[in-house]
């Protein structure tokens, strides 16, 4: 099989160097393309320093599906693999892509396991039917495409933030390619030192409606699906004003964020729909443009020193 990884990193120098030993270990093959958004802390003196790293693309970017797109550019392998700078691939990973690949299948994707204070938990696969069309879900911290799959819908759609890994599943299940899910293909995070993060609604919930309108335009199923979302958090946010945890000033802000997260990624999602009425339903891919990388290190044709 011929693997290309990408990995895209930010400020992640020590867990990304765990996860590129991984990768070595047990896909010593594949050629690893590592996309390095505007880090401060050495990340890319550390894999200048490496030499099982094919290729160092760096872009001024912070956004993660800009650095997908930049890596799926730079890399050549048949297959296409993306895994998170915070997770290290096991050792059925190489193996379980290359049976699910050889088998015909266009994406696979498989569970994260992550480890936590209390132990570990584990993902199963996730599907959903919106508008009759059936969607297999993926992390985009572990997927692999076959190249002919992935740019079939243009790679990633720059213009979210957030979700992009979502999103790019409801545009594959809308050209009705094949995602698998293998428990092979797995890939474990460690959480155990990890502190809870702020919610930013407006983002999620721009998301949100900004996919779900794109790919499958004004339907009722779709304002259903968002605004079903929205009166659960709001009703879990209730809870946690009710319990002291949360002050009502601060729930009710979160409101105006959610609102006008929906407004901005409905009225975006319109845009997108409009400007790529193709299949790939992607206005913002792979082949909008071609200045992501600020600089490029290419070690794929470097003779190697002999001492």
């Amino acid at each position: 099989m011929d693997l290309s990884v990408v990995v895209p990193t930010l400020n992640g120098r020590e867990p990304l160097s765990d996860a590129l030993d991984a990768v070595t270990r047990y896909a010593p093959d594949a050629e690893v393309v590592v996309v390095n958004g505007p880090s401060a802390d050495g990340t890319s003196g550390m894999v200048c320093n490496r030499s099982d790293v094919s290729a160092l693309v760096e872009i001024s970017d912070r956004n993660l599906n800009v650095a997908r797109n930049a890596g799926l550019a730079e890399s050549s392998g048949e297959v296409v693999a993306f895994i998170g700078q915070e997770v290290t691939v096991e050792a059925s990973w190489y193996d379980g892509i290359r049976d699910e690949i050889a088998d015909g299948a266009d994406v696979v994707t498989g569970p994260v396991h992550r480890m936590v204070r209390a132990g570990m938990t584990t993902e199963t696969v996730e599907t959903r039917t919106i508008a009759g069309r059936d969607v297999t879900y993926f992390s985009g911290e572990n997927v692999a495409f076959t190249r002919d799959g992935i740019e079939a819908v243009d790679g990633f759609d720059e213009n979210l933030e957030t979700g992009g890994a979502r999103d790019c599943a409801h545009r594959l299940a809308g050209q009705e390619r094949s995602i698998t899910w293998s428990p092979d293909v797995a890939v474990c995070r460690d959480e155990t030192d990890e502190k809870g993060v702020e919610r930013d609604w407006c983002t999620k919930y721009r998301s949100l409606s900004y996919r779900l309108v794109k790919n499958y335009g004004p339907r009722l199923t779709v304002f259903r699906r968002t605004f079903h979302d929205a009166i659960r958090d709001a009703r879990t946010a209730g809870v946690e004003v009710a319990s002291g945890e949360t002050k009502p000033s601060l729930w009710a802000g979160c409101g105006k964020e959610v609102i006008k997260g929906i407004a901005g990624g409905t009225k975006d999602g319109f845009l997108g729909r409009f400007r790529d009425r193709s299949e790939a339903r992607n206005p913002a891919g792979l082949s909008s443009r071609a200045d992501r990388a600020v600089e490029r290190y290419d070690w794929r044709n470097v003779e190697p020193e002999v001492e």
